[in-house]
């Protein structure tokens, strides 16, 4: 029998935690607010969950439809997201759409704050994803709504799109 050498050894100890080559696992998209809404500016957020909401969203349990983002009292909340309650945690349970505050660096909230005061810009929830370490990350971003003649054009470069890929796809065969 071959002994393992310690790099193997090593980099089998730390696969779980952060190591390369570990992914992303995506709880949520909001794909609707993609067709809704123009993305000026992302930003990854850190969540403030209860043991419960973990747990519900291990399952994959969420809405992100109705969600958005608001500065209040020098904080940032996550407002209107529906993150349905974990069946055994009995009376421990979290209340569904409860505000939850999300975490981002000092630097990062200032200009979220000032972005979001700015008229007719609102912080939207893009995506809700476990990060490569198993920690709930919230991918927010500053948006401006579409126009209905904005909304056409995405659906005509879309529709294009897929017709050109249709037909690269058919000469290659």
């Amino acid at each position: 029998m071959a002994k393992k050498s310690k790099k193997t050894d090593a980099a089998s100890k730390t696969a779980g935690k952060g190591a390369v080559g570990a992914v992303e696992k995506t709880i949520s998209d909001n794909r609707k607010a993609r067709y809704r809404f123009e993305i000026l500016e992302q930003v990854e957020c850190g969540l403030v969950l209860l043991g419960s909401e973990v747990k519900s969203l291990r399952e994959g349990k969420i809405s992100l439809e109705e969600a958005y983002g608001r500065v209040r009292d020098g904080e940032l909340w996550l407002i209107g997201c529906d993150i349905p309650e974990y069946r055994q945690a009995t009376h421990w349970n979290h209340e569904p759409k409860r505000p939850r505050k999300l975490l981002v660096q000092k630097r990062q909230f200032d200009q979220l704050s000032a972005r979001a005061h700015e008229r007719g810009l609102t912080l939207v929830p893009l995506r809700m994803y476990f990060s490569a370490r198993g920690i709930a990350k919230v991918l927010l971003a500053v948006c401006k709504g579409k126009k209905l003649h904005d909304k056409r054009q995405s659906i005509k470069e879309a529709d294009s799109k897929r017709r050109i890929d249709r037909s690269l796809r058919r000469n290659r065969s």
